[in-house]
């Protein structure tokens, strides 16, 4: 038999949060070695429980949830998204704009092959979450990454952003709350990213599944909210702000001026239509999660869990020789930096393979979020205190023995 090959369509897509350190990390653990993960923000495997009256909503509705829904999801749900983009100053937005799905990913999925030709060109923050680059590329178009300044808390470099826009350029993904920096954009950023995507007749796509996880008193503006003209299309869900990773539950809200993408919204309604609908359960927590307490204020307010964890972590991790770090604004990850002068990687994965095979501490590489160089990774402050306290001594015991056998000790 001739061997079988995957797509090509896959040579370009690399999910490394879940890629082949992750793997190496399973098979440690079938070897009966304890791995401690902050590799992923799955906030059920640190403790964080999704809130009581969203579970007993979707045991309530069960006996009803076994049919198929509407395409575009149950109507309770999508009126209360519709409420929350009003709470959010998105103007204009009605029930038939308003996509549920199996989780944001999904969605991102289905929006970029509603719209890529071969050849097409959007716009990606570099770091940026990697599904982004990988949907782009599956859905036969070219994703082009602008950078984010470190240097000036991780915004994104408009003059660099400029000068990636090309005849072939459709859209521009925004991430804010960013993973995996953790930053937080201004209006002032928002405003000049609203112009440019008007400027160029670009499409903004708005991941904002973070915009409740804000520390230190800091308010969130959705893009959405500052234009009426710009075509504008907001990804948000349950799985972080109400920690239901599993659930399995988000949105997309199409706003801005409909009418030259009424093609495109066919294209979306004839994808939403073909997959059916999400998953009927889940739907039945959106309006008990959006229009209930709010306990996340609770675990990022000052002295709650989230809050204690990052400025432990910040600290922590800040102390080892030749690691710097921006100070997350947001969101559940922090992206160090290693000093080149002090740390000569070379291979980023090679690196974290051999910080996993040393000291059974998983993290991801900066690669894996499409950062051109090979000084960075994104770690998670989601476990408990006192194993925040056990991983980062273990990365900076690797951390040591590191600078020793390369001969650069800070």
């Amino acid at each position: 038999m001739k061997p079988i090959h995957k797509s090509s369509k896959l040579d370009n897509v690399c999910y490394d949060i879940r890629g082949a350190v992750l793997q190496k990390a399973k098979q440690m653990e079938d070897e009966g070695h304890h791995i401690i993960k902050l590799n992923i923000g799955n906030l059920a495997a640190f403790g964080f429980e999704a809130p009581e009256e969203i579970q007993l909503d979707m045991i309530r509705n069960l006996p009803s949830a076994a049919g198929y829904a509407d395409s575009k999801g149950i109507f309770s749900a999508r009126k209360a998204i519709m409420h929350y983009t009003q709470q959010k100053h998105i103007k204009g937005v009605v029930l038939e704009d308003i996509y549920i799905g199996n989780g944001v990913s999904e969605l991102i999925v289905m929006a970029m092959n509603a719209l890529l030709n071969t050849g097409d060109e959007v716009l990606v923050p570099a770091p940026d979450y990697p599904l982004w680059t990988a949907a782009v590329s599956l859905s036969s178009g070219t994703p082009c990454h602008y950078l984010c300044d470190e240097a000036n808390d991780w915004l994104p470099d408009l003059d660099d952003l400029r000068a990636r826009i090309t005849s072939k350029t459709r859209a521009l993904v925004v991430i804010n709350p960013n993973n995996p920096t953790g930053a937080l954009y201004p209006d002032s950023v928002l405003r000049e990213l609203v112009a440019i995507a008007r400027a160029h007749g670009l499409i903004i796509y708005a991941d904002e599944v973070y915009d409740k996880v804000l520390y230190d008193g800091a308010q969130h503006t959705a893009i959405a909210s500052l234009s009426q003209d710009v075509l504008t299309v907001t990804f948000n869900g349950l799985s972080k702000n109400y920690r239901s990773c599993g659930y399995r539950a988000g949105w997309m809200v199409v706003s801005g001026d409909l009418r030259a993408a009424r093609d495109y919204i066919e294209g979306l309604d004839m994808l939403a239509s073909m997959r059916l609908c999400a998953n009927v359960p889940a739907q039945h927590a959106i309006q008990t999660a959006l229009g209930g307490y709010q306990s996340i204020d609770d675990l990022v307010a000052p002295g709650g869990r989230m809050y204690r964890q990052r400025d432990l972590a910040y600290q922590l991790i800040t102390a080892i020789p030749g690691v710097s770090c921006v100070k997350p604004k947001a969101a559940l990850y922090m992206f160090p930096r290693l000093d080149p002068q002090i740390y000569p990687i070379e291979n980023d994965q090679e690196f974290i393979a051999e910080l996993l095979q040393e000291e059974r501490v998983l993290l991801v590489q900066g690669s894996g979020f499409n950062w051109p160089a090979p000084d960075h990774f994104r770690l998670v402050f989601l476990p408990y205190e006192d194993d925040l306290r056990d991983a980062i001594a273990r990365i900076a015991r690797f951390l040591a023995a590191y600078r020793q056998r390369a001969g650069t000790q800070a």
